[in-house]
């Protein structure tokens, strides 16, 4: 699909831009005709500082990917970057809109915003959960609610699949035969592949019925235990080494949750506005990188 512009201007302007999910929205946004102006907190080749609402200009949407990576050790200082970077940076960024020709702001999420959904389907219009991610979710969220003016879509990504993120720390794991459940397995797991997120992206700006809450996941979540048998499949390796979840616990502290918690989170905007999906499965995602 190309750029079909319904926007003002074709020109968007990227935070963010040089993680994973950034850099396969970039390729895709640029394949559809778009204009980019990528910001990141150093200066690089394709990548500028941002200095002020100037360097917005002529951008007729913007989409905010920036945040401290939640992989590692979650001491005090780490929980203070992973809140600034998420929730002071959503909120310089709605500050610099005020007086451009930004009309669109697609800002990121988690789905760590309805914290363990245990065995309950949740969708946009659960409640929040509890606990550090869903707090934080929810305050990132708030600050991107603050652009006057400016059609806001929240999107809730859920795992990240693709040749990169977790996946790349995970994979190789599983293709030397040492993967397994973690902890009991049941818990479920709420998975997109990154070229969705980024078609998705691009679908919302394409889309301004669309505002609010946008889950980023698959249709259909998945138990651990089925994570770990496709994985296992897709790269023809057996799974048989459990990591038990009070190892987790001890190992990664509070983190685990990530890992151990249940998010089973269903699409229904998507789906209701006619997403159309490129890996609607887990078997499909896995098998492409």
């Amino acid at each position: 699909m190309r750029y079909t512009g319904w926007m003002n201007t074709k020109r968007l302007a990227v935070f963010g831009g040089s993680g994973f999910v950034g850099s396969v929205l970039r390729r895709e946004a640029e394949q559809r005709g778009m204009e980019l102006v990528c910001f990141s907190r150093s200066e690089r080749v394709g990548f500028r500082i941002f200095r002020g609402p100037g360097d917005l200009d002529g951008c007729g949407a913007v989409v905010n990917l920036a945040g401290e990576p939640i992989l590692g050790p979650w001491t005090a200082a780490r929980r203070r970057r992973i809140v600034e970077s998420r929730v002071g940076g959503t909120r310089r960024v709605v500050e610099a809109l005020r007086g451009t020709q930004v009309r669109t702001l697609i800002n990121a999420s988690a789905i760590g915003y309805y914290g363990d959904t245990g065995e309950a389907e949740v969708s946009e219009g659960s409640p929040a959960g509890d606990g550090f991610l869903a707090e934080t979710c929810q305050a990132w969220e708030a600050a991107a609610e603050g652009a006057q003016g400016v059609r806001v879509v929240r999107i809730r990504i859920g795992f990240v699949l693709g040749d990169g993120g977790a996946m790349r720390l995970i994979r190789p794991v599983f293709q030397a035969g040492l993967g397994g459940n973690l902890g009991s397995g049941r818990q479920w797991m709420s998975c997109i592949h990154v070229g969705d997120v980024a078609g998705m992206i691009l679908w919302a700006l394409e889309t301004p019925a669309l505002s609010g809450p946008l889950n980023a996941v698959m249709p259909a979540p998945v138990r651990n235990a089925d994570f770990t048998k496709t994985l296992a499949a897709a790269v023809r390796r057996p799974a048989i080494l459990p990591a038990p979840a009070l190892a987790l616990k001890l190992l990664l502290g509070e983190l685990s949750r990530v890992m151990l918690d249940s998010a089973r989170v269903r699409p229904d905007v998507a789906v209701k506005l006619g997403y159309a999906f490129r890996f609607p499965t887990l078997a499909t995602a896995l098998q492409t990188k």
